[in-house]
């Protein structure tokens, strides 16, 4: 289909603008979309970011449930952190693309080139794309917190035969249809009567078999109520993610607040008092605030994909599935049964092989809180405690008689929100690699 160094096939500019949708009622499709990506850096990085941060997640995946080396298969300390590691990382090259299609779409987009195709009718239905996205965030957000707020409550009252417990029965029939017999649904791989069945009984089905079938491996996890549960928190991590980081792209250019916002740049602080609340809408506080949210959804899928196996590693998936149906199962048996580790790298009674974790912990949760000194109390406090340093300096003997030229100021609303962020990233990155692989690693050496 490429044109080749031969001249055989079709430029990159014939496809694009040959591929208009049938009947018109979509617009102009792909029309006049070469020029654009051709010449923007940013929509080159944004695309290329979308795609190596979907491949490096599915790295992730298959890392570990299809283990490629032999050795890996056994290694569980290096499964996890290598599991950890590719989705941090999806994480931020996933976001990152956002945040250079915003740029695009301040500084190189141009509605003349782009008229009627997927670009500006993106832009001219940005309200029904947000409003959906915000919808559904609401719901899984208001859903899945509360089922889990209930089940606490029904734990706390010792009512745990009160929990709200949902099966994945769509989920656990196609686990089923392909040969996991756990479930009970006896339909197509799981019935021995089916036509499938008999055809592969003698060729590839009893390896296969053995294998979906068999608890040590991650190839079919056994899924139940606290797996549906936790699906759905990370749905929620996903949608309300991508809502802030769509939102900021779309909004780029302009809003009803807003209008002429490109004229003002990817980051600016406030637009003054001349329009009441401007502060914190331009595309860069859009990023900012997805940055958190991406970051605790990635929370979510680690804690999840390190709890699961943990417990399937140890031949105890029963405390998974108990424990991993309400709130305070997490933190008490997940969190702070696994840190013991960690707790005892360095105690009284001497150190041990995890002890520089013991510290890392310490160390990352420091680099984490201090984000928050330049996060929360951030500009006019520094700003007036700095004058009042500046001040007292100018009044003390001695200390007179060094001077500035400039006088100091605080970091700027962007400034201190990038210092912040981070430490925040930095901070909660090391803090969960410590957890992770002394906790794992002192189990499993």
């Amino acid at each position: 289909m490429y044109r080749t160094n031969f001249g055989i096939g079709h430029s990159m500019k014939e496809i694009l603008d040959a591929h208009v949708p049938p009947g018109g009622r979509l617009g102009r499709g792909h029309k006049g979309l070469y020029d654009p990506v051709n010449n923007s850096l940013h929509f080159q990085l944004g695309l290329a970011l979308a795609a190596l941060g979907v491949i490096t997640s599915l790295v992730a995946q298959h890392m570990y449930s299809l283990p490629a080396y032999a050795f890996l298969a056994q290694d569980y300390t290096t499964q996890a952190a290598l599991y950890t590691h590719h989705q941090y990382i999806a994480g931020f090259i996933m976001a990152g693309a956002f945040a250079h299609g915003a740029i695009f779409f301040i500084r190189d987009y141009d509605p003349e080139q782009n008229k009627d195709n997927v670009l500006a009718r993106m832009l001219e239905h940005k309200e029904a794309i947000i409003s959906h996205l915000s919808w559904a965030s609401l719901f899984l957000g208001f859903h899945t917190l509360g089922l889990y707020v209930h089940n606490d409550v029904m734990l706390a009252f010792g009512t745990p035969e009160k929990q709200i417990l949902i099966e994945p029965v769509f989920a656990q029939w196609i686990q089923s249809a392909h040969g996991k017999t756990l479930y009970g649904f006896d339909v197509l791989l799981s019935s021995a009567d089916s036509p499938a069945s008999n055809a592969g009984q003698s060729l590839w089905l009893p390896g296969w078999l053995d294998a979906v079938n068999n608890n040590s491996n991650s190839l079919f996890l056994t899924i139940g109520p606290g797996d549906f549960l936790v699906h759905h928190a990370i749905a929620l991590g996903l949608h309300t993610t991508t809502l802030i980081l769509v939102k900021g792209a779309l909004d780029a250019r302009g809003s009803k607040l807003m209008p002429d916002k490109k004229e003002f740049g990817y980051s600016f602080p406030c637009d003054g008092p001349g329009r009441g609340g401007t502060c914190d809408i331009s595309a860069w506080d859009a990023f900012y605030l997805a940055v958190f949210w991406m970051l605790n959804t990635i929370g979510w899928v680690t804690f999840y994909w390190h709890w699961k196996h943990i417990t399937l590693w140890q031949g105890n998936a029963a405390q998974f599935n108990e424990s991993s149906t309400y709130l305070m199962g997490w933190l008490r048996d997940y969190l702070w049964l696994n840190s013991s580790q960690l707790i005892n790298g360095y105690n009284p009674f001497g150190m041990n092989s995890l002890s520089v974790w013991a510290w890392m912990f310490l160390f990352g949760h420091l680099v984490w809180a201090t984000g928050f000194m330049f996060l929360i109390s951030w500009r006019s406090y520094w700003q007036e405690l700095i004058e009042t340093l500046a001040w007292a300096h100018e009044r003390t003997p001695l200390a007179n008689v060094i001077r500035w030229r400039d006088k100091p100021v605080a970091l700027s609303i962007v400034q201190a929100r990038l210092v912040g962020l981070a430490h925040f990233s930095v901070g909660y990155v090391f803090t969960y690699a410590a957890f992770l692989i002394a906790s794992t690693s002192g189990k499993f050496g």
